[in-house]
């Protein structure tokens, strides 16, 4: 049996806004064309009666046209998302490795995410020299920002 990681989605209150801070801030890339789904088949596939949304796939950064991608809908019909936290259960959140973590924290407040946590940096052992920052994006989806040395 083969298995192959494709995509992580994010249901979004506004995507069109959300694609486009994930390509400001990270350089992702939209793989056309823009979803417009409806129908039957998608409200018995995800259990959600009515089922329509819009959205738009993004290449992420690092793995070329055949990579994974970040997936951004938003559903016609939304349900209320609790407040972010790290400590949640379930999904925690997205981790981008990146040259220089303290611009790339600068890039993500000035498209409207906010800090978490403070940049730190700490030496762990058998691995290496980490510095990293929490931070949400502009509808406070949780990210890790990170550098190895």
């Amino acid at each position: 049996m083969k298995i192959k990681y494709t995509h992580t989605n994010i249901i979004a209150a506004d995507w069109r806004a959300l694609a486009k801070f994930y390509e400001q801030v990270f350089g992702c890339v939209p793989v056309p064309p823009v979803r417009k789904q409806s129908d039957q088949w998608l409200a018995q596939g995800t259990g959600v009666p009515n089922a329509s949304l819009e959205g738009v796939h993004l290449r992420l950064p690092g793995y070329g046209d055949s990579g994974p991608t970040l997936e951004i809908y938003q559903y016609e019909h939304m349900e209320e998302k609790p407040v972010s936290a790290p400590n949640r259960q379930g999904l925690g959140h997205l981790a981008f490795l990146v040259d220089d973590v303290s611009s790339v924290r600068e890039k993500i407040l000035q498209q409207g995410g906010k800090e978490l946590g403070k940049l730190t940096e700490a030496n762990v052992a058998g691995v290496g020299k980490l510095t990293f920052v929490y931070m949400t994006d502009p509808e406070e989806n949780i990210l890790e920002i990170q550098h190895w040395s």
